[in-house]
């Protein structure tokens, strides 16, 4: 009786709050509202006139999507992995032959680049002194992004690597420390700002009481690992911040100062794509291995654990 009751009321009427305008339904779709507009015209989305206004139902709105109900497919982004350079992914990428290309920049502007749909995955490594931890807090401080939100983002162990001071051949200036660089005045030189490096840097001379301002930099930026390592080998600086692999493939000296972990994110639909799971796949062959031990300073037990899988 109870059920014919609520079934004989009048239905409530409809709220403000019940009707998206043209601009909220394009943002909550995230197209542009000339495609809103397109929609209209072609009877393809729940709408109404009131006024002169197009206003759009949320819940049909909602289930006109649900149903997949005719509209544009989402945007995929191209196959390039950006954030940070890691010589042993830049590797097994080439070896793979999976078909991503590589946009190494720094792990903040791999978050950039991933958030505006210009990179299917980016590389980071971000150490938060706070928490002590890799990537997460990072990532966290980002998901409140319209880009970021709701996307399905999963953050994937690629694998810990030892970090520290690659210095010349023989280590002439017996380096043993940060504070080694100021006190015999030597040369560093220093990655740009948005790089993991540049800011696990800034870190550690934090730790011994230190600052960027009491070292002297070397003319230049290296924009990734491999630039690094070759300033130190052209005499163009004494040390800088790199991956023991950067020294051994170099032939270069190594100050280990701590380890780290680097991590993929990603979207989960395009875990499952060609490109990724070709990537991974190889990752899991005894070449890959061996290369990873050749190199040094890898740890790739965990490859592929997940370190975060959002909404």
């Amino acid at each position: 009786m109870a059920i014919l009751r609520a079934m004989s009321q009048p239905p409530p009427i409809p709220s403000e709050q019940d009707f998206l305008t043209t601009k909220e339904v394009a943002e909550y779709l995230r197209i542009k509202e000339r495609r809103v507009y397109e929609l209209v015209r072609q009877g393809a989305i729940p709408c109404t006139r009131v006024t002169g206004k197009w206003l759009f139902p949320r819940t049909l709105i909602d289930l006109w999507l649900s149903e997949n109900a005719v509209g544009e497919e989402p945007v995929r982004p191209p196959p390039v992995l950006a954030g940070s350079q890691d010589p042993l992914l830049e590797w097994a990428v080439k070896e793979s032959a999976c078909g991503l290309a590589l946009l190494p920049g720094g792990s903040l502007d791999g978050i950039k680049r991933f958030a505006e749909g210009q990179a299917l995955a980016a590389g980071l490594h971000l150490f938060d002194a706070d928490s002590g931890d890799f990537n997460l807090p990072a990532l966290g401080a980002n998901l409140s992004a319209p880009m970021l939100a709701s996307q399905g983002l999963v953050l994937l162990e690629w694998a810990w690597r030892r970090q520290g001071l690659v210095v010349a051949a023989g280590n002439p200036h017996r380096i043993t420390a940060l504070g080694d660089l100021k006190t015999k005045r030597l040369k560093i030189v220093l990655r740009q700002r948005e790089a993991g490096s540049y800011l696990l840097l800034r870190h550690l001379l934090a730790q011994d009481g230190l600052a960027l301002e009491d070292l002297e930099n070397a003319s230049g930026t290296a924009r990734g690992e491999t630039d690094l390592g070759l300033a130190i080998l052209e005499g163009r600086a004494d040390a800088g911040l790199a991956v023991e692999a950067v020294a051994r493939t170099l032939k270069l000296d190594f100050v280990p100062l701590m380890e780290e972990r680097y991590d993929l994110l990603l979207r989960r639909r395009d875990y499952f794509e060609a490109p990724v799971q070709t990537l991974l796949a190889f990752a899991r062959t005894p070449a890959f291995a061996a290369r990873a031990e050749s190199m040094g300073g890898y740890n790739i037990a965990g490859l592929g654990a997940v370190r975060y899988n959002g909404p």
